[in-house]
């Protein structure tokens, strides 16, 4: 047997195409009454195979040829009513199968044959057939408008990494499927429509043939050529519409298991058996329509009395089950709308908005690689930083320009640049020998001048010592510094707890003893934010909560002081970075005068009793003027220079520098580890 269905399978294709030119062959070439016979009975055994098909499949896409061989069955039943046709008015007779439809199953009277036949048309034409086309075209246009958002969906789990690329194209080919599976159900359901309709015409073309042909060619009296050919008829109707109604019945319910996860039985079972109540009030009703006067009492009390022993035996067996679905009731309409207003107005934490022109970069069909580049520095910058960066949302934007983009930050915009197409940056870092000709510049990034250049002049500009980059690069890396700089934004108090959470499954004592006695969330959140605003790395999270978790027990619960702390506990991995190969690290320093001046002006006047510095505006520019210069100077002479100051005032000489001098590092002198050498090479006055 397995040999069998493995031969059949390999000549499937043959199969198909051959059922294809029999169907053609029977519209023109009269069949035998045996072979209607073999015909009429295939008919009825697809119509039921198809039935049990869709009724166990556990998708409507898992069937997915459904529109196809729905086609291919109206054809056939369509042949099979020609051929019988032909038949009828030729020999009076069309086999047996259509002699005992018109006998055996409506007893030989020709009215019930009609009424039979007429309640199956319109069963079929308006209650399943309507009913199924209609759900086929809503399918149809609620998947196609579903389309963008599950792409983007698609995307925007790539871009987390939260599935692969070959999940990633699985999921696009699915959802393609499944709006090509609805738009073909939606103009299959019209083949069994004008099918029902095409019977209806079939059977009065028959009866009204079949009459005039007995009485004027054959010589029958007109009640033996009524009798004759109307139970003939009635035999062929009756034989084409009971398979086209088994068929429909397939065609609604695969269409109305949108949301099924495995077959019908098991889910009507499973749904219905999960509210037991519902059977014991059911089974009560059924038995008070029996104690009614004058109502048929056995049905009603058998009835009964098993809906209430099946709800009662459910309700001990799964008391659990009737829990869960009293906790977490369905989602009313209103409900649902509410929960999509709120999607809407969410705030991302992270958005590149592109011009229309850009999206290209975004798809992967057009060589775009801007996901997984995204997808790259996201795992770079928790690599380096320690924290995970929220998925970037991307999404195009009709209000910009074209060619422009634009980076946003828990909903406000924080940058925006243009790229040029079909062009490439030239980058000039202060070392250019010359200049390319191109559109004029500042790289967003850094601020750097640089040019757009066409590529034609790519070797050029390397030969000028540019820093030649495509578009998606510049695009990269202006994201990759904005996140950078808005990572403390970033931390969310729920990051943070996931970051606790991690830890302590690796150290859970320290999490515990921390969180939430000395500390709670928040306050831990505010650390790490100030630790990440000036770039210090939180993968040492361990550490980092040991040192904030002791101070607080001391009484110092100001974020700001706790994060200076763990930066003297993180030290070496501060300043390991600005080292040279004889572990020496170059700086520059304030007099002792400035130095006095500025401890001199720090307070405590915020309503919360954190520190600030109260300097002269004009006092400040000063210095943080001399401070620039000073690095400035120290960069022109390929040193990386950083300012050293006593631990007081390290923080806020940071947050004077923030603006003007973002990338001078500031550590105090406790900071420096032992064994480091220090050489000063500038002094602020």
């Amino acid at each position: 047997m397995s040999g069998l269905l493995s031969r059949v399978s390999k000549h499937s294709d043959l199969l198909a195409a051959l059922a294809v030119v029999v169907v053609v062959i029977m519209l023109i070439i009269p069949m035998p009454p045996q072979i209607i016979d073999l015909l009429i009975a295939t008919n009825i055994t697809v119509g039921l195979l198809l039935l049990l098909a869709t009724m166990y499949v556990p998708r409507a896409l898992d069937l997915a040829a459904f529109p196809s061989i729905l086609l291919l069955t109206t054809m056939l039943r369509l042949a099979i009513n020609v051929s019988v046709t032909r038949l009828i008015l030729l020999h009076g007779h069309a086999g047996d199968m259509v002699t005992a439809f018109g006998n055996f199953v409506v007893g030989g009277s020709l009215i019930v044959g009609i009424v039979v036949f007429l309640l199956l048309v319109v069963i079929q034409f308006i209650v399943v057939t309507n009913g199924s086309g209609r759900v086929a075209e809503v399918a149809a246009r609620f998947t196609l408008d579903a389309m963008p958002g599950k792409q983007m969906a698609i995307d925007a789990d790539l871009n987390a990494g939260q599935i692969t690329e070959d999940q990633a194209r699985q999921r696009r080919e699915e959802i393609t499927r499944e709006a090509d599976f609805y738009g073909a159900m939606d103009g299959a359901s019209k083949f069994v429509k004008g099918d029902a309709m095409a019977s209806i015409i079939i059977v009065v073309i028959n009866l009204v043939g079949g009459i005039a042909v007995g009485v004027l060619q054959q010589g029958r009296s007109f009640s033996d050529a009524i009798h004759t050919f109307s139970l003939l008829t009635i035999g062929d109707g009756l034989a084409a519409q009971i398979p086209a109604l088994l068929i429909s019945v397939a065609t609604g319910i695969l269409v109305t298991r949108a949301a099924s996860t495995g077959d019908l039985g098991s889910d009507i079972t499973s749904q219905v058996a999960s509210h037991p109540k519902v059977l014991q009030i059911a089974g009560a009703v059924a038995i008070g329509f029996g104690l009614f006067p004058g109502m048929p009492k056995i049905p009603f009390l058998l009835l009964g009395a098993v809906l209430v022993f099946l709800g009662r035996t459910l309700a001990k067996r799964a008391p659990q089950l009737e829990t869960v679905e009293e906790d977490t009731p369905p989602l009313s309409a209103e409900q649902e709308e509410s929960q999509r207003a709120q999607e809407v107005v969410a705030v991302n934490p992270l958005e590149l908005a592109l011009g229309i022109n850009l999206i290209p970069l975004v798809d992967a069909a057009h060589g775009g690689t801007l996901l997984n580049r995204i997808r790259s520095i996201r795992n770079q910058i928790a690599e380096d930083l320690g924290v995970i960066i929220p998925q970037v949302r991307i999404h195009d934007e009709p209000s910009l320009e074209t060619h422009e983009y634009v980076i946003m930050v828990r909903g406000s915009e924080v940058d925006r640049a243009h790229v040029v197409p079909g062009h490439l940056l030239a980058i000039n870092s202060g070392q250019a020998l010359g200049h390319v000709s191109g559109i004029d510049t500042t790289e967003p990034a850094f601020g750097l001048p640089a040019i757009w250049i066409d590529e034609s002049l790519r070797t050029e500009a390397e030969g000028l010592s540019y820093t030649v980059v495509d578009a998606e690069s510049v695009i990269i890396t202006h994201l990759t510094e904005v996140i950078r700089r808005h990572v403390a934004d970033l931390l969310s108090r729920q990051e943070t707890r996931k970051l606790l959470d991690a830890l302590k499954v690796s150290s859970p004592a320290v999490v515990e003893d921390v969180v939430p006695d000395a500390l709670s969330i928040g306050d831990v959140q505010r650390v790490l934010q100030a630790l990440l605003r000036e770039g210090v790395p939180i993968k040492d999270l361990a550490t980092i909560l040991e040192t904030i978790g002791d101070r607080a027990r001391a009484g110092d619960r100001e974020p700001q002081l706790l994060a200076e702390y763990a930066r003297r506990q993180l030290a070496r991995m501060l300043v390991s970075p600005y080292l040279d190969e004889s572990r020496t690290l170059r700086a520059i320093n304030l007099t002792p005068q400035a130095e006095q001046e500025l401890t001199g002006a720090l307070t405590r006047h915020t309503p919360d009793g954190a520190e600030v510095l109260g300097i002269d505006p004009q006092r400040a520019q000063q210095i943080v003027t001399g401070i620039a210069q000073q690095a400035d100077m120290a960069s022109q002479m390929g040193l990386q220079a950083v300012l050293l100051t006593s631990a007081p005032i390290r923080r806020h000489l940071r947050e004077m520098l923030s603006t003007t001098s973002p990338s001078t590092p500031v550590f105090s002198y406790q900071e420096i580890p032992s064994g480091i050498n220090v050489e000063f090479i500038g002094e602020i006055a």
